[in-house]
């Protein structure tokens, strides 16, 4: 213990100043990382290899202190899940509709290995994407060989069209079999709708427009109306399947630019409203979707998209649902702070993040960047910003009901050692249930502030947690709550214990 307290010290020592002006670190607050397969980094390994992969991967941002894990299972409508309408994904098995052998279920996998360290389950889908463009063979079972008039060739690749009601049904039952089958915790989309334009070439859709655009004056307004009633009938379908899961999207990080609108922030980019057909703002203040997490990948002086400026765009206007910020890890260590030239940008960034009123937390773009340790960037995250565990924010406009308290909170000795136990809440109905717990440890003169993160013990689904017993002459109080599944907290539970 004495050796592994002195390595952290000279650890923290040797890192930037960044780690030693500490930003208070909030009790509450969304940390996740995306976790992508379209890259093909798990394309054939064996069962054994991808889990252990997997495992390594959750254990090291467990460390980091990540608490929400986005998983990419439904790359080019294709699964890595067990699914009746859409084949195995050849970035799973080498081959599309190839079932992996021996038989697992990486999403299955995903949502257990999760659950057990404290982390929620985000299944990540990309609604439109049908091929992309190394895929050479669609398996027979692929949406596209039973109905190919659905679906448009553009930039090399396959899409649904959005213009087609049936492909909405189509992809709103997608989402429905993964939100029955799966104790998942959220549906996330990112920031795939229409596809980017590519120069030169035409998303061939007009003869859908002509058919089902009456009513709008430009193919633009329609092509926008396609996704916001993707967006509204998805968000209606996980709410009638499972209330108590989420819908999230993550989109590109402009809405649109100044120049386009008044409202616009004052950036030169490409627009998730105009080119994308996707209004952002629309679902986030109709209340479509359950998180906004926009891809604010840039650094700070960007002279067409400059990073402080797009953060304070969406804390200004995008506040009617919780609002985390996608962080590009690379960018972010590889340029320099404009203030202090010796530092990379991640504790201005970390600052802004935390002092903005409306942003909730952060979401790691991408894993192997955060496990790679550029610029010291997880060592920071589990030294200095993530040093204490967090609870993911509420979700009030879902349930704000919070669970019952723990019951007959006991320490009892083992053959494992000194045990703090407890029974689970009654509940009457899935979304008053307990699903985890919150263990706190004060001293007998501090004061009981379950608000201090910095008291929390353990973030755990068990109705127990081992004492660390040191010299048994020293007195605590633990104090345990519940969880519900939108992390609502109950009541607390005290008992003094004697270690």
């Amino acid at each position: 213990m004495k050796l592994k307290s002195l390595l952290l010290g000279l650890m923290i020592g040797l890192l930037p100043s960044v780690c030693l002006s500490q930003i208070e670190v909030p009790k509450r607050e969304f940390r996740g990382a995306w976790i992508a397969t379209v890259n093909g980094q798990f394309q054939g390994m064996s069962t054994e290899a991808m889990q252990k992969g997997l495992i390594n991967r959750l254990n090291q941002l467990q460390k980091a202190g990540i608490n929400a894990i986005i998983f990419q299972v439904r790359p080019e409508s294709d699964a890595f899940y067990k699914s009746s309408f859409e084949p195995w994904s050849r970035f799973f098995t080498g081959v599309q509709g190839k079932a992996p052998s021996p038989y697992w279920d990486p999403m299955e996998f995903m949502v257990r290995e999760c659950h057990k360290r404290g982390m929620e389950f985000h299944a990540w889908i990309n609604p439109y994407r049908a091929k992309t463009k190394t895929t050479a063979a669609l398996s027979p079972m692929h949406p596209y060989t039973q109905h190919p008039e659905r679906f448009i060739s553009y930039g090399g690749q396959l899409y649904y069209d959005p213009g087609q009601p049936e492909n909405r049904k189509y992809i709103c039952k997608i989402v429905k079999d993964i939100v029955s089958r799966y104790d998942i915790d959220a549906i996330h989309m990112d920031d795939y709708f229409y596809p980017y334009p590519v120069a030169g070439e035409e998303f061939k859709d007009h003869v859908s427009f002509a058919r089902y655009g009456r009513g709008f004056a430009n193919i633009g307004d329609w092509r926008r109306n396609n996704v916001n009633q993707l967006i509204k009938e998805i968000h209606q379908t996980v709410r009638e399947t499972k209330p108590w899961v989420k819908f999230g999207v993550s989109p590109f990080g402009i809405y649109r630019n100044k120049k386009s609108d008044p409202k616009g922030s004052n950036t030169n980019g490409l627009q998730c409203y105009d080119d994308l057909y996707a209004d952002v703002l629309l679902w986030v203040n109709e209340g479509w979707v359950d998180y906004n997490i926009p891809q604010i990948y840039w650094e700070i002086g960007h002279k067409a998209a400059d990073y402080t400026t797009l953060i304070n765009w969406w804390n200004q206007y995008a506040s009617n649902r919780p609002l985390y910020i996608g962080q590009d890890v690379m960018r972010t260590v590889k340029n320099a702070d404009l203030n202090n030239p010796n530092e990379h940008q991640m504790r201005t960034k970390m600052h802004l993040q935390r002092t903005l009123p409306n942003v909730d937390g952060s979401c790691q773009w991408y894993t192997e960047a955060v496990l790679d340790n550029p610029g010291n960037y997880r060592t920071m995250l589990e030294v200095n910003y993530h040093r204490f565990p967090a609870i993911p924010p509420t979700s009030p406009f879902i349930d704000d009901k919070a669970p019952k308290k723990v019951k007959k909170l006991k320490p009892i000795w083992t053959s494992d050692g000194y045990v703090l136990f407890w029974k689970a809440p009654k509940a009457k109905h899935e979304m008053d249930k307990a699903v985890q717990y919150v263990v706190y440890r004060f001293g007998m003169e501090d004061p009981l502030n379950l608000e201090n993160p910095s008291r929390i013990m353990a973030v755990t689904s068990n109705t127990y947690y081992k004492l660390p017993y040191e010299h048994g002459n020293q007195r605590f109080i633990y104090v345990v709550t519940a969880l519900d599944r939108l992390h609502n907290e109950s009541k607390a539970v005290k008992k003094k214990v004697k270690l």
